[in-house]
């Protein structure tokens, strides 16, 4: 008997019989048969049998690996919904917080500046002026050659052919120069300060242009001085700025001057310092959100049955009584009370409007009310803020805490569910060498059954050769 082996195929010949074997297939190729038999077959289906135990394991294996996968989600939705439970106690999110509004915020914005707050009240704001910059304007004539000018003893140069577009260009593209440039439509140019306010103190020669080429003319009638903005507040003396956004009018409020009042002031109001229903409920929304998708993906993993009588499921957690028993604690906790409260009835969530929802109009329960899912009355919440900021903050803290500590016995790392993925993978791991060997195993006799059934065709052909020639050795007689 040889044997031999090209690309992915191994041929034994054993007596003149070849049979060859697929690498990576079960399935022998056996040629040159004697005994009429469909050797192929038998041997095919001789390891379909012995197959059977190992296809087991590896269907084990596929589902262990399949509950790992699904075990990491939830892990994941649930560490995301204990980082919104511990979110609810942090001290930042109940601090007092004010709010600034203005009855013309197109003449008067109003906004708290840095975060000490301000002094509680109604302010009336008047606007008579807006602060502007100073400006002078000028003919241009393109020069013939480089004209070097000064302004406001800044050297710059107008380069010879220069529109007066490109020379306005390269002075506010100069951040040494104190001006800014503008051409009018008839190709004037107008230099203005920089920088808003009267600045005739300071400078009263503003914008002071030196050009001994004559490339630039000033139409005098057209100067204008810097002016401050005029504003006061009540009946206070008018002030001035040289900008328009002014921080020092209220304390601690900045305000942003676009237009003037007249007759009627605008009317900014502070209010009094106190605890951000809003901000309050948008956390306590955020871990709705995310404690519903955490709930809905567990229900959906222990309710998704078999699929058929093979033991086969499509649902890896079907009925997985470690979350069954989770998922009745995280509901029982969204109702549990709290004690420690000060004042007023404050015992639970559902008095900051925490709940599954009101019955519909028929006096049933909405389908996302059947399945446990949360909704947030605002209302219900700001209302209770407003009368016991306090307790609204011990309710919330104190229920937090221990649905944290809750969630986190099965979700945190070291907890159940990471205890159960490590198991997995040590299962896992465990039938992977038990697939090998039995790989090995399998394919040990699977050669055995070849080289046995290569030898009886051999043995078959040896008589048939034999009686063939006896068989013409009597016919010569």
């Amino acid at each position: 008997m040889s044997t031999s082996s090209t690309g992915s195929t191994t041929s034994t010949t054993t007596g003149g019989y070849t049979l060859s074997t697929l690498t990576g297939s079960s399935t022998p190729q056996v040629t040159g048969l004697s005994s009429g038999l469909n050797t192929d077959q038998i041997i095919e289906e001789l390891m379909a049998t012995k197959q059977e135990p190992l296809t087991n394991l590896e269907n084990q294996q596929s589902l262990l690996n399949a509950r790992n996968s699904e075990l990491e989600t939830i892990q994941s939705q649930l560490q995301t919904v204990q980082t919104d439970a511990m979110a609810l106690l942090d001290p930042s999110l109940y601090d007092p917080t004010q709010t600034v509004t203005s009855s013309n915020s197109s003449s008067v914005g109003a906004a708290l500046t840095g975060s000490t707050g301000a002094v509680e009240g109604g302010y009336a704001v008047s606007v008579t002026a807006l602060a502007q910059s100073a400006q002078r304007t000028f003919t241009y004539s393109s020069p013939t050659s480089d004209d070097a000018i000064t302004i406001d003893g800044q050297a710059v140069t107008i380069k010879a052919g220069e529109t007066a577009t490109s020379f306005a260009q390269a002075i506010n593209n100069n951040s040494s120069l104190d001006v800014y440039a503008t051409v009018t439509q008839s190709g004037n140019l107008v230099l203005s300060d920089r920088a808003t306010g009267d600045q005739s103190v300071s400078n009263p020669d503003y914008i002071s242009v030196v050009d001994g080429g004559g490339s630039l003319t000033e139409i005098t009638a057209d100067a204008q001085a810097g002016q401050d903005a005029a504003y006061s507040i009540g009946t206070g003396a008018t002030q001035y700025s040289a900008s328009d956004t002014v921080t020092d009018a209220i304390p601690g409020v900045t305000l942003t001057l676009s237009g003037v009042t007249g007759s009627s002031p605008a009317t900014v109001n502070i209010s009094a310092p106190t605890m951000s229903s809003s901000n309050v409920s948008t956390a306590v929304q955020q871990f709705i959100t995310d404690y519903n998708t955490a709930i809905t993906t567990i229900q959906t993993q222990l309710s998704t049955t078999p699929a058929d009588t093979n033991g086969t499921e499509t649902g890896t957690l079907y009925d997985d009584q470690d979350l069954k028993n989770l998922l009745s604690q995280m509901r029982s906790a969204m109702y549990a009370t709290v004690s420690g409260i000060s004042g007023g009835s404050l015992t639970s969530l559902l008095a900051v409007g925490v709940s599954t929802g009101a019955t519909t109009g028929s006096g049933t329960e909405s389908a996302s009310s059947l399945a446990g899912d949360l909704t947030l009355d605002t209302t219900s919440l700001t209302n209770a803020i407003t009368a016991n900021p306090t307790g609204v903050q011990q309710l919330l803290g104190g229920w937090a805490n221990s649905f944290s500590s809750l969630v986190g016995t099965e979700a945190d790392a070291g907890g159940t569910i990471t205890q159960r993925i490590n198991g997995n993978t040590t299962e896992v791991s465990s039938l992977g060498n038990q697939i090998t060997t039995m790989q090995a195993n399998l394919t040990d006799q699977e050669n055995q059954l070849v080289t046995q059934f290569a030898a009886m065709e051999s043995a078959l052909s040896s008589n048939s050769s034999e009686s063939s020639w006896l068989t013409q050795q009597i016919n010569a007689l």
